[in-house]
């Protein structure tokens, strides 16, 4: 199933942060925070503005992003776990990061 975002919404898939602390202490799933950090999935093609035009984006697919601990709502697509949340709800670009793994 493919799904596609209306107005200024965002797909975002969930990015884990390391298991280990920098002591190589493991830490585990029940201990640890759900990421604030993630990858743009998919993006809707912008919210009209007061002229009825329509507003692109600044995020596309495959950018990371940062966004609030309570952003989104949860949804399950082909049993992946990602978020749907609005543009606005997103604080930033991460810019040259390197890919981190899926949160599970």
């Amino acid at each position: 199933m493919k799904f596609r975002p209306l107005h200024d919404r965002v797909v975002v898939r969930r990015i884990d942060e390391d298991e280990k602390t920098a002591g190589g202490i493991i830490i585990p799933d029940t201990a640890k925070e759900k990421p604030m950090e993630g990858e743009v999935v998919a993006v809707g093609p912008g919210a009209r503005n007061e002229q009825g035009e329509i507003v692109v984006l600044d995020v596309k697919a495959g950018d990371r992003v940062l966004f609030g601990k309570w952003s989104g709502t949860e949804v399950k697509i082909d049993g992946e776990e990602l978020l749907i949340m609005k543009e606005s709800d997103i604080m930033g670009v991460i810019e040259g990061a390197k890919r981190a793994k899926r949160a599970a």
